[in-house]
C-alpha cells in the first residue's frame, strides 16, 4: 500500500513497541491527564473546593482522548496545553472548572517530560543489562582462547578472544554505572507556578506556605516520584536533558566502539556476526557475509552521539526563567535519542546471542606472527640449553629477516619455525621450539583478568538485577 509521508524509521525499522508506546500521543496526554487527576486530588485534601464526583470523572476520562479535537483546539489557540485543557474539559463536564487550577503548562510538560524519560531511562537499562549478561557469557566462554593482540593495528603481544572482549564489558559497565546515576538524577517539576515561585499556589492557599510545599509533596508522591527540583525557573534546568542524553551518547559510543572492533575482525573472518539461512549480504556479490547488524548499530549511534550536542547548545541557550526555543528541539531529540538508544541495545544482543568464533583462522593468524614475537623467548631457553646470548641474537635476527622476505615479498608461509630448528646454533627441535612459543604461554594473565573482572564487578550487577534479565529481541528488518 503505497505512502504518501515521511514515517520515521526508528519506529517503523528499528526501535521496539515498548519504547515507541512509550513517546506516543496517547502515552504522553495520558500522563498530563494523570498529573491533572493528582493536582485536583492534592488541592482537594488540602481544603479547596473540589468534588470526589470531579475527580471520579477525570479518572474515568484519562484515556478518552479526542485527539482530532484537540488538534482543532490547538490550531485555534496556538496552544498545546490548553487544547488539551478544554478537550479534557469537554469530556469531563463537571470537573471542567477546576482542571489546570493554578498551573503553568509546564506543570504538565515538564513534569510529563521527566516520567517518560525516568521510564525510558529504566528500559535502556534493562537492555543494557541484558547485554552485559549476554557479553560477560562470551567472555567467559573465550576467555583462554589465545588471539592476536593489535596497537596501531599492528600485530602486537597475544590477548586472548575474551579477554578483548572483556574490555568492551567493561566500557559497557561503566555506561551502567552513569546510567544508574542518572536514573536517580532525573526528578519532577513538582509545582512550581509560572516562573518558579509559586505564587499562584500561594494565592490559592491564602499564602499558606505549608499548604503550598504539602500539595508539592503529594503530587511527586502521587506520580510516583521520591522528589521534585528543589528550584526551577518556568522549566526544570536543561541540564537534565542534557545528561540524560550524554548518558544515551556514553552507551552509543561503546557501541560504536565494539562493533567496529567486530567488523574489522569479520573482514579478518575471524568472528561472524549471526548469518541467516535466507539472509542475502549483497545484491551484487552472493557470496558475501556482511556485518549488517554491527553497520546498523555503528550508524544509529552517531546519531544519538551527534543528539547529545542539541541538548548542550539548548542548555546553554535558556534565557532567565524560560525561552520557548527548548520545546521543538526536546520534541525530537528526546524521543528519537531513546529510540535510536534502545534500537542499538538490541540489536547488540542479537549479535552477541549467536556472534561465531573461527578458531581456526584465529589460529592461522597467530602462526603467522607468533614466531617473530617468540623469538626473545627462545634465545632464552636456548641459552639456559648452553647457547651464547649474542651470537644467538644474531642468527635469529638473520633468519627472521629471510622468512619475512619469504613473507612478504613472495606470500609463502612463515617459515621461521623451521628455519631455526636446523640451526646449529640455536640447537632445538621443532617440537622444543613449539612447546617454547605456544600461544598460552604469551596471554598473560588475560583469562585471570577475564573471570576476576567478572566476579568482581559484573556478577554483582547481574545479582542485583536478576529480574531483569531476560529479553525478547526480534529485528524487523
Amino acid at each position: 500500500m503505497p505512502r504518501d509521508t515521511y514515517e520515521n524509521p526508528l519506529i517503523s525499522r528499528y526501535a521496539s513497541k515498548e519504547m515507541s508506546y512509550l513517546f506516543s500521543d496517547e502515552s504522553k496526554f495520558s500522563t498530563w491527564r494523570k498529573l491533572w487527576v493528582a493536582l485536583a486530588e492534592g488541592e482537594k485534601e488540602l481544603g479547596l473546593n473540589i468534588t470526589d464526583e470531579q475527580i471520579e470523572e477525570m479518572k474515568a476520562n484519562i484515556y478518552n482522548i479526542d485527539f482530532e479535537l484537540a488538534a482543532r483546539k490547538e490550531k485555534e489557540f496556538r496552544h498545546d496545553v490548553m487544547a488539551h485543557v478544554h478537550t479534557y474539559g469537554i469530556a469531563c463536564p463537571k470537573a471542567m472548572p477546576i482542571i489546570h487550577l493554578g498551573a503553568t503548562s509546564m506543570y504538565v510538560v515538564d513534569n510529563t517530560d521527566a516520567i517518560l524519560m525516568k521510564k525510558a531511562l529504566f528500559l535502556i537499562k534493562k537492555k543494557l543489562v541484558n547485554l552485559i549478561s549476554v557479553l560477560s557469557e562470551f567472555c567467559l566462554e573465550y576467555k583462554d582462547m589465545p588471539t592476536l593482540g593489535y596497537t596501531h593495528y599492528q600485530p602486537a603481544q597475544l590477548t586472548t578472544v575474551g579477554k578483548r572482549a572483556s574490555l568492551w564489558l567493561q566500557d559497557l559497565y561503566i555506561d551502567y554505572e552513569e546510567i544508574t546515576h542518572v536514573i536517580d538524577m532525573v526528578k519532577l517539576r513538582g509545582v512550581k507556578g509560572t516562573t518558579g515561585t509559586q505564587a499562584s499556589f500561594m494565592s490559592l492557599f491564602n499564602n499558606d506556605g505549608e499548604k503550598v510545599n504539602k500539595l508539592e509533596k503529594l503530587v511527586v508522591e502521587k506520580m510516583g516520584f521520591k522528589d521534585a527540583f528543589k528550584l526551577t525557573g518556568q522549566t526544570y534546568t536543561r541540564k537534565i536533558d542534557y545528561y540524560v542524553l550524554s548518558t544515551l551518547s556514553g552507551i552509543a559510543q561503546s557501541l560504536h566502539k565494539i562493533t567496529n572492533d567486530i567488523r574489522i575482525l569479520q573482514s579478518q573472518k575471524e568472528i561472524e556476526e549471526p548469518f541467516e539461512k535466507s539472509q542475502i549480504g549483497s545484491s551484487a556479490m552472493a557470496y558475501k557475509r556482511n556485518p549488517m547488524r554491527s553497520e546498523r548499530i555503528a550508524s544509529l549511534s552517531r546519531f544519538i552521539m551527534s543528539n547529545e550536542a542539541n541538548m548542550a547548545n539548548t542548555t546553554a541557550t535558556q534565557w532567565l526563567e524560560r525561552t520557548l526555543d527548548d520545546s521543538a528541539i526536546k520534541r525530537l531529540s528526546i524521543p528519537q535519542g531513546f529510540l535510536a538508544a534502545d534500537a542499538i541495545l538490541g540489536i547488540a544482543i542479537n549479535v552477541f546471542s549467536g556472534l561465531v568464533v573461527n578458531d581456526k583462522v584465529i589460529q592461522k593468524h597467530i602462526n603467522e606472527e607468533l614466531p617473530f614475537m617468540a623469538t626473545e623467548n627462545i634465545i632464552m631457553e636456548a641459552v639456559k640449553r648452553g647457547g651464547n646470548r649474542q651470537e644467538l641474537h644474531e642468527e635469529i635476527r638473520v633468519l627472521s629477516m629471510q622468512s619475512a622476505e619469504q613473507v612478504k615479498k613472495f606470500g609463502r608461509q612463515n617459515d621461521l619455525i623451521d628455519r631455526m630448528s636446523k640451526s646449529k646454533i640455536i640447537n632445538m627441535s621443532i617440537e622444543e621450539i613449539e612447546e617454547t612459543i605456544n600461544p598460552s604461554n604469551y596471554v598473560g594473565r588475560a583469562p585471570q583478568q577475564v573471570v576476576e573482572f567478572y566476579n568482581e564487578t559484573i556478577k554483582p550487577i547481574l545479582e542485583e538485577n536478576k529480574d531483569m534479565l531476560g529479553v525478547d529481541v526480534e529485528l524487523r528488518v
